[in-house]
């Protein structure tokens, strides 16, 4: 639980000194969404249906996500492309 207390810790600030994101993309693409999936990606478990949700949600969004540096160690693992499939979300092709 403190691991994924640290990642969501993580991603706020990322999400907070991220100063290049516009109002919109802020609003739309918002790495935090993903929180529901900080478990399954870190622990590999099964990811539940919050986490599916989101995922699909923030799919557009993801390519984003893999080429900011703070984020794409969390999104481009092996874990997070378990997590897309199981969810039945397509990882992106970047």
């Amino acid at each position: 639980m403190k691991l994924v207390g640290l990642v969501l810790c993580i991603v706020l600030a990322v999400v907070g000194f991220n100063g290049r994101w516009s109002a919109e993309a802020a609003t739309n693409c918002n790495p935090i969404q993903l929180s529901p999936c900080a478990t399954a990606i870190l622990s590999s478990t099964v990811p539940s249906e919050a986490c599916c949700g989101k995922l699909k949600e923030q799919r557009p969004c993801l390519c984003n996500y893999i080429k900011n540096p703070r984020l794409q160690k969390f999104i481009n693992t092996p874990n997070a492309r378990k997590v897309a499939a199981t969810c039945g979300t397509p990882f992106p092709t970047c």
